[in-house]
C-alpha cells in the first residue's frame, strides 16, 4: 500500500467514526420514540424496543398544538431568512466592491460582533420590539435575526471570489450600482445564497431562549418552546419528547436535502473549507 493510499485509508477511519458518533443520538431518539415508558427507565437500558409503539407521538399531538406552533414557526423561518439573506447579500456586496470612506473599520466591527454572546443582546432587542408594540407576534421573532454579521461575512467572501469583469461590462452597458447587484451579481452567488438559506433556517428553527421570552405562552409559541414544555420538573414522559424532536426535526431535513447541492457548493467556494 502506497503512503498516499495509507493517507486516504485513516481519513476515511476517522471519517466513519465521527459520522457514527453523529448518527447515534439520532438513532436512539428513533427508537426511544417507539418505546414504553417503561422501557426507557429500565436497566439495564434495551436497545430495540420489545412491541415497537406509537403512543409517544399520539401522545405528543395531544399535549401540543401542532400545527399552530408548526405555522408559527415555519413563518418566522420564512421572514427571517428572506430577510437576512436580503439584507447579508447587500451588505456583502458594499463591503466587497464598493469604495467607501471606513469600510474596513466597519467590516472589522462586523466580525467583533461575532465574539459577542448573542444573550447579551437580548435585553436591547426585547425593549426594541416592546417599544415597537410587537411583542406575542411574529415579527417579533424574527426580526433581530434578520441582521447577522456571519450572514454578511458569508456573503462579502461570496462576492469576493467573483470576476470584476462582470461588473465592468454591466457598467458599459449602461447598468447601476444596484442593477448590476441585483441582475447579474446576485444571481452568480446563488449557492452562497443557498448556503446561508439552510443555516439560518437551522438556527431559526432550533432558536428556544427568543421565543420563550417575546413567546412565552398560548398557540403564538413556536415548535422549539412547546418541546421544551413537555419536560415535566419531577418527571419527563420521553417516549413522547423524543417522538416530538423527531416530527419537530424533519422539516429542517426536508430543507437540507432541497438545497444541499447549492449548500455544500456555496461553502466550497466561501473560502472556509479545508
Amino acid at each position: 500500500m502506497t503512503s498516499r493510499g495509507a493517507g486516504q485509508w485513516r481519513i476515511h477511519v476517522v471519517l466513519i467514526v465521527a459520522a457514527t458518533l453523529m448518527v447515534v443520538p439520532f438513532g436512539w431518539e428513533i427508537l426511544t420514540s417507539f418505546k414504553t415508558s417503561n422501557e426507557v427507565a429500565s436497566l439495564p437500558p434495551t436497545l430495540f424496543p420489545a412491541e415497537p409503539t406509537a403512543g409517544g407521538f399520539r401522545t405528543f399531538f395531544d399535549k401540543t398544538p401542532f400545527l399552530a406552533q408548526f405555522l408559527v414557526s415555519a413563518g418566522s423561518l420564512i421572514l427571517r431568512v428572506a430577510g437576512q439573506v436580503f439584507v447579508a447579500a447587500l451588505a456583502g456586496y458594499a463591503f466587497a466592491r464598493l469604495n467607501f470612506p471606513g469600510r474596513r473599520t466597519l467590516f472589522a466591527c462586523f466580525l467583533l460582533m461575532l465574539m459577542v454572546p448573542s444573550q447579551l443582546f437580548l435585553l436591547g432587542q426585547f425593549d426594541i420590539m416592546k417599544g415597537l408594540g410587537l411583542l406575542d407576534t411574529l415579527p417579533a421573532l424574527a426580526i433581530p435575526g434578520i441582521f447577522s454579521a456571519f450572514g454578511t461575512f458569508l456573503m462579502r467572501q461570496a462576492f469576493l471570489t467573483m470576476p470584476k469583469e462582470y461588473e465592468e461590462a454591466a457598467r458599459l452597458d449602461g447598468a447601476g450600482t444596484f442593477r448590476t447587484f441585483w441582475s447579474v451579481m446576485l444571481p452568480m452567488a446563488r449557492p452562497m445564497l443557498a448556503a446561508l438559506a439552510v443555516l439560518t433556517s437551522l438556527y431559526s428553527w432550533n432558536d428556544l431562549l427568543w421565543p420563550l421570552i417575546v413567546a412565552p405562552a398560548g398557540d403564538a409559541r413556536p415548535l422549539p418552546v412547546g418541546l421544551a414544555g413537555l419536560q415535566g420538573q419531577f418527571g419527563t414522559d420521553y417516549p413522547t419528547l423524543m417522538a416530538g424532536a423527531l416530527i419537530c426535526t424533519l422539516p429542517l431535513v426536508v430543507v437540507f436535502i432541497v438545497l444541499q447541492r447549492q449548500f455544500f457548493a456555496g461553502i466550497a467556494n466561501s473560502g472556509l473549507k479545508g
